[in-house]
């Protein structure tokens, strides 16, 4: 299941833009070989799913999504590239009846978290992939380390009392915990699960009136502001404005952030 955030924001290239640096740390992890067959989970508007197709000249890429826009616009940029060998089809991976064996390998970009039940959902990937596949995928590590999503809160929260982490519903974090994530994977059917720890930077927009808009297109964002009265979000507004401007540089808004590359291969 794709970022619960991105499927509503607004501006789908600037979540490529914002992962610029983590995208790269991906690929390089991903090492698609010229004949693989991809599948793409979560896969956006599919600046993954093509980049994989390009590399798997003699293979195949298949991004799915569960947001039917992000699918279409992936269709879209897929045909002005002209690359016939990636397809995209709006699914839910959790339970999406894929071909089985048809995988080399399986690769997500933050489109893993919302998954409502994780052991199968990777299950059905497993049975996606061929006996030697893999999984290559990137995941938030805890809310703490990722100083964008504290800086967010802390602006929401102030004065007003905790209102931006509301209980219940969609986890970015979800991944988060090592121990965890293995013991989902190996009951899914996988083995050798690996983490590769990823301290790269997110992007938000060349200033600070960008980047303001860009979070708040985010669905937690949104939601926190409309539990506010005009005032008090007015009031954090204003306190995450300053934030945006406390990470201005000569290029842009930058947050750091820490991220998993989780890998593992069928059992």
């Amino acid at each position: 299941m794709m970022d619960a955030d991105y499927q509503q924001r607004p501006n789908p290239s600037g979540y490529d833009a914002e992962l610029r640096r983590h995208n790269e740390a991906l690929r390089r992890a991903c090492n698609i070989q010229f004949r693989d067959h991809v599948l793409d989970i979560g896969c956006g508007t599919g600046q993954t799913t093509r980049q994989a197709a390009r590399t798997a000249q003699a293979g195949s890429a298949l991004g799915v999504d569960i947001s039917a826009h992000a699918i279409e616009r992936a269709r879209e940029l897929t045909r002005a590239e002209e690359l016939g060998n990636a397809t995209f089809e709006r699914a839910d991976a959790q339970d999406h009846r894929f071909p089985p064996e048809r995988f080399d390998l399986a690769i997500s970009r933050f489109g893993t978290m919302f998954f409502d039940d994780p052991v199968a959902a990777f299950a059905n990937t497993r049975r996606a992939l061929r006996s030697t596949g893999r999984l290559v995928m990137m995941v938030w590590q805890a809310h703490e380390r990722n100083e964008w999503d504290v800086a967010i809160h802390q602006s929401l929260d102030a004065a007003e009392g905790p209102i931006a982490l509301p209980s219940g519903g969609p986890d970015p974090f979800s991944l988060a915990d090592p121990p965890v994530v293995t013991e989902v994977l190996e009951a899914a059917g996988f083995a050798d699960v690996t983490f590769i720890d990823v301290h790269e930077p997110v992007y938000y927009g060349p200033n600070v009136a960008s980047a303001l808009d860009w979070v708040r297109s985010f669905t937690s964002t949104s939601n926190a502001l409309k539990r506010l009265d005009p005032a008090a979000a007015d009031r954090a507004l204003g306190r995450l404005r300053e934030a945006l401007a406390a990470h201005t540089s000569d290029d842009g808004v930058w947050f750091n952030s820490c991220a998993w590359i989780v890998t593992a291969r069928r059992h």
